[in-house]
């Protein structure tokens, strides 16, 4: 099967999110499968010379985008045995970030546009073309509107991922112009949405079927609370929404090989996970106690992650025998809270306001617990990670936190850590304490909530197999 997977980012290229992860390891994932799997990215002006020296040209062609006629330059990079293409135009991608730029509607038309025309012009016979995001949300829209008038198209399905509702791409009216689509694709049925042009939506509308990054996710956005304010889109066309678990890179998040702890360990031998404890602990200068569990959160500090729930209860929680690290940036309420409580609890409480990928994997590595209490989490990478270093994690009963995480049953001897439903605080207080109780008191169930964490199968092996069929029932 050949596939065209276009994203607006992707590892180890250039990230600011979830999505690069996915965009980064799903193709190669699908690749090892036996498929023919291109991705096509903008040739951001961000990408570092390490990767774009190596690029090499090999066609060009011109785009419409509204009275403009404007130059689309394609460079290709083999890696992995994945086929990269990136589009470059340098007055729409060479800006000083992804997005949040003035033009950001009028360059991710042209971005979209150029990619649904790529395979055209490639003259590369391709089944499906995955979307994802509002960045290509309009590729079905232009592969459908293509089909009309081009037999080339006539047989190309294709299939949108929404990684988060939350981002539409939504832009006035009057930026509809520069799509150069007939005026049909402007009612309510298609692209208008209320006032506005909306991406997202053309995207669940026109393409062949719609996925999310989780099944919880995938129903959850059903309802006005999920949904932002697209439930009815959503409903209308349900037939076509499904959900799929996002996988991690096993190999990148191994606590076997990770150069970046303190020591390393395996589900057979966990004593390298005690040494890189008390690494942790001396980092953030809190008392080295093997006794004494360590919370932790690596995390966008934004209130969809449950830091409400959080700033209600810790003062309560914090009088517990415990310690508690966080590592990250975000709103400016949050990272206040955050550090009011470790000069209040220096003790206790351990508060990096910035971001660090190597202390993040020593935060994975080191924490006993690790705590994501989303309000909504489309699906979550870093619950999976946690998991893989043996660090069990507690979650709210949101998204792919739900579909990732089986909860802890003391009868049974089941699950991979603790969880709880509602967006109460004091239900996230009584699931830590719940936690501490069976750290303290019932090592052997800790150690083996650890362990069922390791061996699961959280690779893109698993979830690749699942994209498959999604294609295969395309026709």
């Amino acid at each position: 099967m050949n596939i065209l997977y276009v994203a607006a980012e992707a590892t180890p290229f250039i990230k600011t999110g979830g999505l690069a992860d996915v965009a980064g390891s799903l193709p190669q994932a699908l690749a090892k499968l036996g498929q023919d799997v291109r991705v096509c990215l903008p040739l951001h002006g961000k990408i570092p010379e390490k990767y774009t020296r190596d690029l090499i040209k090999i066609t060009d062609f011109y785009v419409d985008i509204g009275w403009k006629h404007e130059y689309c330059g394609v460079y290709e990079l083999v890696t992995e045995g994945v086929t990269f293409y990136f589009l470059d135009n340098k007055y729409y991608f060479n800006r000083p970030s992804l997005y949040g730029q003035f033009d950001d509607g009028e360059r991710y038309i042209f971005f979209a546009k150029a990619a649904a025309r790529l395979p055209r012009v490639l003259d590369w016979p391709v089944d499906v073309i995955h979307a994802n995001d509002w960045h290509s949300g309009l590729v079905p829209v232009f592969v459908n509107d293509y089909r009309t008038g081009d037999a080339f198209y006539k047989g190309v399905k294709t299939v949108l991922t929404i990684h988060n509702l939350k981002y539409q791409g939504q832009f006035a009216m009057d930026l509809f112009y520069w799509t150069n689509l007939n005026g049909f694709y402007a009612s309510d049925y298609d692209l208008k949405f209320y006032d506005t042009i909306n991406f997202l939506k053309g995207g669940i509308v026109h393409s062949t079927k719609v996925n999310t990054v989780s099944p919880t996710y995938a129903e959850e956005i059903h309802y006005p609370f999920f949904s932002e304010g697209m439930e009815n889109v959503i409903n209308a066309y349900a037939s076509k929404i499904s959900g799929i678990l996002n996988g991690i890179d096993t190999d990148k998040w191994n606590p076997e090989r990770d150069p970046h702890i303190a020591a390393n360990y395996s589900i057979s031998n966990l004593e390298g996970k005690k040494t890189c404890k008390k690494a942790l602990q001396e980092l953030c200068g809190l008392p080295v106690r093997s006794d004494v569990p360590l919370f932790a959160m690596v995390s966008r500090l934004t209130a969809m992650k449950g830091l409400d729930l959080v700033r209600y209860i810790m003062d309560e929680f914090l009088q517990e025998d415990v310690q508690f690290v966080v590592l990250g940036t975000g709103d400016e309420t949050y990272e206040e809270m955050f550090r009011y409580f470790a000069h209040k609890y220096p003790e206790k409480c351990a508060a990096h306001i910035y971001y660090s990928d190597k202390e993040a994997n020593q935060i994975y590595a080191g924490a006993d617990l690790f705590l994501m209490p989303s309000v909504s989490e489309p699906c979550g990478l870093s619950q999976m990670i946690a998991m893989r270093y043996g660090t069990v994690p507690l979650v709210r009963e949101a998204g792919g936190l739900m579909d990732s995480v089986d909860a802890y049953n003391k009868y049974e001897k089941t699950g991979e850590g603790f969880r709880f439903a509602h967006v109460n605080a004091h239900e996230l207080l009584y699931a830590m304490r719940s936690a501490v109780e069976v750290y303290a008191n019932k090592p052997d169930d800790f150690r083996l909530l650890m362990k069922n964490g390791m061996k699961k199968d959280l690779s893109w092996k698993a979830s690749s197999k699942e994209y498959l069929k999604l294609y295969e029932s395309l026709w």
